[in-house]
Protein backbone atom coordinates (compact mmCIF):
# COMPACT_ATOMS: atom_id res chain seq x y z
CA UNK A 1 0.00 0.00 0.00
CA UNK A 2 1.30 3.45 -0.95
CA UNK A 3 1.05 6.14 1.69
CA UNK A 4 0.47 9.69 0.43
CA UNK A 5 1.91 12.05 3.01
CA UNK A 6 -0.42 14.94 3.84
CA UNK A 7 1.34 17.77 5.68
CA UNK A 8 -1.35 20.34 4.94
CA UNK A 9 0.08 21.96 1.82
CA UNK A 10 1.02 19.27 -0.68
CA UNK A 11 -0.48 18.68 -4.10
CA UNK A 12 -2.20 15.62 -2.72
CA UNK A 13 -5.37 15.37 -4.77
CA UNK A 14 -3.68 15.37 -8.20
CA UNK A 15 -1.25 12.64 -7.16
CA UNK A 16 -4.07 10.58 -5.67
CA UNK A 17 -6.07 10.89 -8.88
CA UNK A 18 -3.04 9.82 -10.94
CA UNK A 19 -2.61 6.70 -8.78
CA UNK A 20 -6.30 5.90 -9.00
CA UNK A 21 -6.13 6.27 -12.79
CA UNK A 22 -3.30 3.71 -12.74
CA UNK A 23 -5.40 1.41 -10.49
CA UNK A 24 -2.84 1.65 -7.69
CA UNK A 25 -3.97 1.33 -4.08
CA UNK A 26 -3.07 4.24 -1.83
CA UNK A 27 -4.10 5.88 1.41
CA UNK A 28 -3.62 9.37 2.78
CA UNK A 29 -1.26 9.54 5.77
CA UNK A 30 -1.92 12.46 8.14
CA UNK A 31 -0.54 11.02 11.39
CA UNK A 32 1.41 8.03 12.71
CA UNK A 33 -1.94 6.29 13.22
CA UNK A 34 -2.28 6.03 9.42
CA UNK A 35 1.02 4.23 8.88
CA UNK A 36 -0.33 0.68 9.24
CA UNK A 37 -0.02 -1.40 6.04
CA UNK A 38 2.16 1.24 4.35
CA UNK A 39 5.15 -0.19 2.43
CA UNK A 40 5.85 2.75 0.10
CA UNK A 41 5.67 6.50 0.54
CA UNK A 42 5.03 9.42 -1.79
CA UNK A 43 5.59 12.93 -0.47
CA UNK A 44 4.00 15.39 -2.91
CA UNK A 45 5.38 18.85 -2.47
CA UNK A 46 3.90 22.30 -2.82
CA UNK A 47 4.80 25.09 -0.45
CA UNK A 48 7.76 26.28 1.58
CA UNK A 49 10.59 24.16 2.99
CA UNK A 50 10.34 25.52 6.53
CA UNK A 51 6.57 25.24 6.88
CA UNK A 52 6.65 21.70 5.46
CA UNK A 53 9.25 20.61 8.02
CA UNK A 54 7.32 22.23 10.88
CA UNK A 55 4.02 20.70 9.76
CA UNK A 56 5.58 17.25 9.47
CA UNK A 57 6.99 17.61 12.98
CA UNK A 58 3.63 18.83 14.30
CA UNK A 59 1.90 15.78 12.82
CA UNK A 60 4.48 13.41 14.24
CA UNK A 61 5.61 12.32 10.77
CA UNK A 62 9.03 13.94 10.27
CA UNK A 63 11.10 11.45 12.25
CA UNK A 64 9.15 8.53 10.82
CA UNK A 65 9.82 9.61 7.21
CA UNK A 66 13.47 10.45 7.94
CA UNK A 67 14.06 7.02 9.47
CA UNK A 68 12.11 5.39 6.63
CA UNK A 69 14.28 6.80 3.87
CA UNK A 70 17.56 6.35 5.73
CA UNK A 71 16.71 2.65 6.01
CA UNK A 72 16.38 2.53 2.22
CA UNK A 73 12.63 1.98 2.06
CA UNK A 74 10.65 2.95 -1.03
CA UNK A 75 10.06 6.67 -1.33
CA UNK A 76 9.14 9.12 -4.08
CA UNK A 77 9.56 12.81 -3.35
CA UNK A 78 7.85 15.22 -5.73
CA UNK A 79 9.03 18.85 -6.01
CA UNK A 80 9.38 19.99 -2.37
CA UNK A 81 9.25 16.29 -1.45
CA UNK A 82 12.59 15.92 -3.24
CA UNK A 83 14.06 19.13 -1.78
CA UNK A 84 13.38 17.81 1.72
CA UNK A 85 15.89 15.02 1.06
CA UNK A 86 18.67 17.61 1.37
CA UNK A 87 20.18 19.03 4.57
CA UNK A 88 18.70 22.53 4.46
CA UNK A 89 17.31 25.22 2.14
CA UNK A 90 18.12 28.87 1.45
CA UNK A 91 14.37 29.36 1.74
CA UNK A 92 14.50 28.82 5.52
CA UNK A 93 16.73 29.44 8.50
CA UNK A 94 19.71 27.15 9.00
CA UNK A 95 18.22 25.47 12.05
CA UNK A 96 15.42 24.03 9.90
CA UNK A 97 16.83 20.72 8.69
CA UNK A 98 15.57 18.43 5.98
CA UNK A 99 15.86 14.64 6.00
CA UNK A 100 19.54 14.91 4.92
CA UNK A 101 19.65 11.72 2.90
CA UNK A 102 21.90 13.50 0.39
CA UNK A 103 24.63 16.03 1.19
CA UNK A 104 23.89 19.48 -0.13
CA UNK A 105 21.32 22.24 0.12
CA UNK A 106 18.49 23.88 -1.80
CA UNK A 107 19.08 27.18 -3.57
CA UNK A 108 17.02 29.77 -5.42
CA UNK A 109 17.20 30.50 -9.14
CA UNK A 110 19.17 33.68 -9.82
CA UNK A 111 17.51 34.40 -13.19
CA UNK A 112 14.81 37.03 -13.75
CA UNK A 113 11.82 34.75 -14.32
CA UNK A 114 11.20 33.04 -10.99
CA UNK A 115 9.46 30.73 -10.40
CA UNK A 116 9.93 28.42 -13.34
CA UNK A 117 6.39 27.57 -14.41
CA UNK A 118 5.68 25.34 -17.35
CA UNK A 119 7.07 22.55 -19.48
CA UNK A 120 10.77 21.83 -19.68
CA UNK A 121 12.94 18.97 -20.87
CA UNK A 122 14.49 16.26 -18.73
CA UNK A 123 17.93 15.11 -19.86
CA UNK A 124 18.92 11.65 -18.67
CA UNK A 125 22.47 11.48 -17.36
CA UNK A 126 22.32 7.96 -15.94
CA UNK A 127 20.29 4.89 -16.73
CA UNK A 128 17.43 4.24 -14.35
CA UNK A 129 14.37 1.98 -14.35
CA UNK A 130 12.43 5.14 -13.48
CA UNK A 131 12.88 6.18 -17.14
CA UNK A 132 11.71 2.91 -18.68
CA UNK A 133 9.92 3.62 -22.01
CA UNK A 134 10.37 7.40 -21.61
CA UNK A 135 12.46 9.18 -24.23
CA UNK A 136 15.46 11.26 -23.28
CA UNK A 137 14.70 15.01 -23.40
CA UNK A 138 10.99 14.43 -22.83
CA UNK A 139 8.98 17.32 -21.42
CA UNK A 140 7.68 17.48 -17.85
CA UNK A 141 5.77 20.16 -15.96
CA UNK A 142 7.68 22.32 -13.44
CA UNK A 143 6.55 24.86 -10.84
CA UNK A 144 9.36 25.95 -8.50
CA UNK A 145 11.66 28.77 -7.43
CA UNK A 146 14.26 26.60 -5.68
CA UNK A 147 16.25 23.58 -6.78
CA UNK A 148 18.54 21.09 -5.08
CA UNK A 149 22.29 21.69 -5.01
CA UNK A 150 23.96 18.38 -4.10
CA UNK A 151 27.68 18.40 -3.28
CA UNK A 152 28.29 16.08 -6.24
CA UNK A 153 26.34 14.26 -8.96
CA UNK A 154 26.55 10.78 -7.42
CA UNK A 155 22.77 10.45 -7.15
CA UNK A 156 21.74 12.73 -10.03
CA UNK A 157 20.04 10.75 -12.79
CA UNK A 158 18.35 13.56 -14.71
CA UNK A 159 19.02 17.27 -15.28
CA UNK A 160 17.06 20.21 -16.64
CA UNK A 161 18.25 23.61 -17.82
CA UNK A 162 16.54 26.79 -16.66
CA UNK A 163 19.14 29.49 -17.17
CA UNK A 164 21.45 27.06 -15.33
CA UNK A 165 21.55 23.27 -15.47
CA UNK A 166 20.18 21.74 -12.27
CA UNK A 167 19.46 18.32 -10.82
CA UNK A 168 15.86 17.46 -11.63
CA UNK A 169 15.80 13.76 -10.73
CA UNK A 170 17.69 11.76 -8.13
CA UNK A 171 17.99 8.15 -7.09
CA UNK A 172 19.65 6.69 -4.01
CA UNK A 173 18.76 3.04 -3.62
CA UNK A 174 14.97 2.83 -3.31
CA UNK A 175 14.62 6.57 -2.73
CA UNK A 176 13.71 8.70 -5.74
CA UNK A 177 13.05 12.39 -6.16
CA UNK A 178 11.73 14.50 -9.04
CA UNK A 179 11.63 18.29 -9.14
CA UNK A 180 8.85 18.35 -11.72
CA UNK A 181 5.24 17.26 -11.17
CA UNK A 182 4.67 13.90 -12.89
CA UNK A 183 1.00 14.00 -11.89
CA UNK A 184 0.65 17.08 -14.13
CA UNK A 185 2.95 15.87 -16.92
CA UNK A 186 0.49 13.95 -19.10
CA UNK A 187 1.55 10.59 -20.56
CA UNK A 188 5.22 10.85 -19.63
CA UNK A 189 4.36 11.72 -16.05
CA UNK A 190 1.91 8.85 -15.66
CA UNK A 191 4.48 6.48 -17.14
CA UNK A 192 7.11 7.66 -14.67
CA UNK A 193 4.73 7.11 -11.74
CA UNK A 194 3.87 3.67 -13.09
CA UNK A 195 7.58 2.87 -13.42
CA UNK A 196 8.12 3.81 -9.79
CA UNK A 197 5.16 1.70 -8.69
CA UNK A 198 6.49 -1.28 -10.64
CA UNK A 199 9.93 -0.79 -9.10
CA UNK A 200 8.44 -1.24 -5.66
Amino acid sequence: MIGLIDYGAGNLLSVKKALEYLNVNCKVVRSPDDINEIDRIILPGVGAFESAVKNLHNRGLFNFIRDWIHKGNSYLGICLGMQLLMEYSEESTLNIKGFHLIDGNVIKFKCNKVPQIGWNQLKFCKESPLFEDIKDNSFFYFVHSYYINPVDDTYTIGITDYNVPFTATIQKGNVYGVQFHPEKSSINGLKLIKNWVDLC
